[in-house]
């Protein structure tokens, strides 16, 4: 049984409350972007990262393969202190990584191959995120992730755990805080709470309304995670459904000015553009705006 929400203010919660007031009614006042923009995915692994298979040549190749104009490489980030580093590449791989990416950049120059890191918003991280990974090395992009939400003192799993409410408003806070930092490109699977909550309740409106408040004061988009496709089905008294992307999330979504990135989260080549066409059925169903290149702080003569 979820406990009943114990909300209290934070330093998001006056703002957001003004962009709850101001959301859209329906999504038929927000007219979505398509047709589709040219085939891409901006989230995707290497077998650096010790849960995947595969180097960035073998998904570029696939990608390829399938008809890809723009293909994301975005491991794991590799953590300063060596925290999680069962989860993600070491910071001696970091290198690696790197040319791995460039080597497939000059293999298939017909895409433009662009290199990321998916990254958790430890703050201490951020200045390495900002200056190092940003800066001295000039990746494209950062992906924003809560795989571990700071609760109690401590950082947990995102995974298990989210009929707590107070683990679910620390989870929403952890995304708001992630989007005000500018760092990253699109927030990853925001709706991972699926992988533990059964059924829809008040307190996952109340904080999937907060996530999308702070997905339109941003400007930040959201992900809908094609990689959940294919995991194991949550069983419910409805019926099964995905772990994510949670309909019942995007649906709210309609409701405010915030824009989409459709990937396939793959971690094996043959996964390279798994599953995108769920994504973007499912965007299309609630009427999303699907985010362009500006939207994501990209070159913006990509995804078009």
């Amino acid at each position: 049984m979820i406990e009943q929400s114990t909300r209290t203010d934070n330093g998001y919660q006056l703002v957001i409350n003004l962009v709850h007031s101001a959301r859209h009614p329906t999504h038929a006042h927000f007219p979505v972007n398509y047709p589709r923009p040219t085939l891409t995915n901006l989230h995707s692994h290497t077998y650096r990262c010790k849960h995947a298979s595969g180097d960035a040549v073998d998904y570029v190749r696939a990608a390829h393969a399938g008809g890809a104009g723009v293909y994301g490489i975005s491991d794991h980030a590799p953590m300063p202190d060596g925290r999680h580093s069962d989860v993600r590449m070491d910071m001696d791989e970091l290198d690696g990584y790197q040319q791995a990416v460039r080597d497939a950049q000059t293999a298939f120059p017909e895409i433009a191959v662009l290199l990321a890191l998916e990254c958790e918003d430890f703050p201490e991280n951020r200045a390495f995120y900002r200056e190092e990974i940003l800066g001295r090395r000039e990746f494209d992009y950062l992906v924003g992730a809560a795989h571990y939400t700071p609760f109690e003192g401590a950082w947990h799993n995102s995974y298990i755990g989210m009929n707590n409410v107070r683990f679910l408003r620390a989870y929403s806070d952890h995304l708001c805080a992630m989007m005000e930092t500018g760092l990253y490109a699109f927030i990853a699977h925001p709706d991972i709470f699926g992988c533990s909550v059964t059924q829809w309740n008040q307190n996952l409106t109340e904080c999937s309304r907060d996530i999308l408040a702070a997905a339109a004061m941003t400007g930040v988009p959201l992900e809908i995670n094609a990689g959940g496709f294919r995991k194991s089905k949550r069983q419910t008294p409805q019926g099964s459904r995905p772990q994510y992307p949670w309909s019942a999330f995007w649906e709210l979504a309609s409701e405010y000015r915030v824009t989409v990135v459709c990937n396939s989260d793959a971690h094996h080549p043959e996964d390279a553009l798994a599953n995108l066409d769920q994504a973007y059925d499912l965007a299309a169903l609630h009427g999303l705006t699907l985010a362009e290149a500006d939207d994501l702080g990209l070159d913006s003569t990509l995804l078009v």
